[in-house]
């Protein structure tokens, strides 16, 4: 059987995570992807590199909670595998840990072998659900068969609420899956703001919707909303690239990442 097998790719529908494949320059992305995000390139050409700035934060902040002791990761919005992924990090760090992958992209599941590689000591899972509706996700086996919601778990929101409007409840979709985290918890987001290149980001959102994908970028304000109630870990809610940068990493104009970072810890 091919990998696509029995799979509904919708392949003339562009989707997010297979255009942001594209931005880092894999090859799990097909026509409709890569004609929306030739438009999206159009009218903001940094967004390669905003979107490796992203990924570096990724690393960074999967870095960091492992060596604070986590091991226990859910990953929502996973996208595409590209390595080094998430548990690979942690696990790099933590060889027991456990790490759980949630994705609403069908081509994603078809790749979720990728992930699923990890330590002989940890364990690694994905399913397939949507953000926006929590209380499936939490429900879903997979993840209540990997990790215990009883102890703390950091939860990446990575590139994922400017895909989720106000009109579909994106502040209170993320209250229910922090109320559903112990004490201790960390809540890790990066997210796409119109502050430092308002024309470009605007022109983008208008790109996205035509593709068929809603966004909203929001304020810095807006985003800190997001960590209401966590204590966020220093530097606070900065631009993505100024998120305790590793040391020797070549600097990111922030009009280039146009997206704000940070990392909350549940009291």
């Amino acid at each position: 059987m091919g990998l696509y097998d029995g799979v509904d790719l919708r392949l003339n529908v562009p989707h997010s995570a297979r255009m942001y494949d594209y931005f880092l320059g894999g090859f799990t992305n097909f026509a409709a992807d890569r004609e929306a995000a030739g438009h999206a390139l159009a009218v903001a050409p940094w967004l390669r590199t905003g979107a490796r700035v992203n990924r570096s934060f990724m690393h960074r902040s999967t870095q960091a909670l492992a060596e604070a002791g986590f091991d226990q990761f859910l990953d929502i919005g996973t996208g595409i595998p590209t390595s080094p992924n998430l548990h690979e990090i942690a696990q790099a760090i933590r060889p027991g840990a456990r790490v759980v992958y949630a994705d609403n992209d069908p081509i994603v599941l078809a790749h979720a072998q990728a992930l699923l590689t990890g330590t002989p000591e940890g364990r690694t899972a994905y399913v397939e659900a949507d953000v926006t509706d929590p209380a499936r996700l939490l429900a879903a086996p997979g993840l209540r068969e990997t990790i215990d919601l009883a102890r703390p778990v950091a939860l990446s929101l990575n590139a994922l609420l400017h895909f989720v409007p106000d009109a579909r409840g994106a502040h209170g979709l993320v209250e229910h899956l922090k109320s559903a985290l112990a004490p201790g918890s960390a809540l890790v987001m990066t997210h796409v703001t119109p502050e430092f290149a308002p024309e470009d980001i605007a022109n983008l959102v208008r790109v996205y919707s035509s593709a068929g994908t809603a966004a909203q970028a929001r304020s810095r304000s807006e985003i800190a909303r997001f960590f209401a109630g966590w204590t966020l870990l220093d530097p606070g809610v900065v631009a993505t690239p100024q998120w305790r940068p590793a040391p020797g990493e070549a600097p990111v104009a922030l009009s280039e990442a146009s997206a704000y970072a940070a990392v909350a810890i549940r009291p």
